[in-house]
């Protein structure tokens, strides 16, 4: 009999193999449940035993003692974030460390990829307190919520004024740069008024990986805790289907690699600029990358505490226990 894993995933398309059920589990019966917006605590959620997860949310429930979801180290989310920065295209902005004393919006203060766009901004000479900054939705058709969560300082980092969209505040010059992981509507068009920061972000985000060694994470996979007790060997199941799916992905993206006209020049600067295996899963593989964020997440007054990437995970992909260091 197998075991029923309801996972609530977002569409990425290196999942497609697993959810068409190209690849399987003779032990897991994987229902994929594609959501556009995470769950915001799966251990308190009826509908999944397994969801992607923000890396930040998760670190905050192991700050706060909440044991209710194990962290599996399969980043299922990765990318680098100076592409993320966007300002208009007659500013004269051109590198991250032009920001010092601008203000900056961001879609969520302690969002995961925002942390790590702030972790470069720091490599650059820009710290938190070195600009104002203002969280906010990025166009009028994204809901108001409250983006900083708790993290607000009156003079440095505030909500957007009259919470008018951040895309419309850029355009009129009451933010100098955005941190945004998804384009607003009309950014691909040739007559956008927007543009990346950077004019060579590949370039950069190479040199970043030449110095930091990784892909920064942003999302993980978390399973119930209440699962992995009564079955232990489902994490590494679990983790081993969704490296099949994307190994088998990766195959196929390069065998049917016209979707875009240039997509095949992509495929083969990617393997040339990155090692083999830049994406591994793995605790000891991700270590380094596990123990800068959890850095920068104190560093920035997010968490209060550094936690260490032994207390933030207690098993490894394959299952095994990680021993504390």
């Amino acid at each position: 009999m197998t075991l029923r894993i309801r996972i609530a995933l977002r569409d990425w398309d290196y999942m497609t193999p697993m959810i068409l059920g190209d690849v399987s589990s003779s032990k897991l019966d994987i229902q994929v449940d594609r959501v556009g917006t995470l769950v915001s605590h799966l251990g308190k959620s009826p509908e999944h035993e397994a969801a992607e997860m923000s890396f930040s949310r998760y670190t905050q429930l192991r700050h706060d003692g909440d044991e209710t979801v194990v962290g599996i180290p399969n980043f299922i989310m990765r990318g680098f974030r100076h592409r993320c920065v966007i300002t208009t295209k007659n500013s004269g902005l051109t590198r991250l460390g032009d920001l010092a004393g601008k203000r900056i919006g961001v879609t969520g203060w302690r969002d995961s990829g925002n942390t790590w766009t702030r972790a470069a901004l720091r490599r650059e000479g820009v710290g938190v307190e070195d600009a104002m900054w203002y969280a906010g939705r990025l166009t009028e058709a994204h809901p108001i919520v409250d983006r900083l969560d708790g993290f607000g300082r009156p003079g440095l980092i505030e909500a957007c004024p009259g919470e008018r969209p951040m895309v419309e505040l850029l355009r009129e010059g009451e933010l100098d740069a955005i941190f945004t992981p998804f384009m607003p509507e009309g950014y691909f068009e040739p007559d956008s008024p927007f543009r990346q920061l950077l004019p060579n972000f590949r370039e950069d985000e190479r040199r970043y990986f030449d110095e930091v060694g990784y892909v920064p994470g942003m999302h993980l996979i978390g399973v119930k805790a209440a699962i992995i007790a009564e079955h232990p060997w489902a994490v590494a199941e679990l983790s081993s289907v969704i490296d099949q799916s994307q190994r088998v992905w990766a195959a196929k993206r390069r065998k049917y690699a016209e979707t875009t006209p240039w997509m095949f020049e992509e495929i083969l600067n990617c393997a040339r600029d990155l090692p083999e295996g830049w994406d591994a899963s793995g605790f000891a593989f991700n270590r380094p990358m596990i123990d800068d964020f959890a850095h920068e997440l104190h560093v920035q007054g997010i968490m209060k505490r550094r936690m260490t990437p032994e207390e933030l995970f207690a098993f490894d992909v394959d299952g095994q226990p990680i021993q504390s260091a």
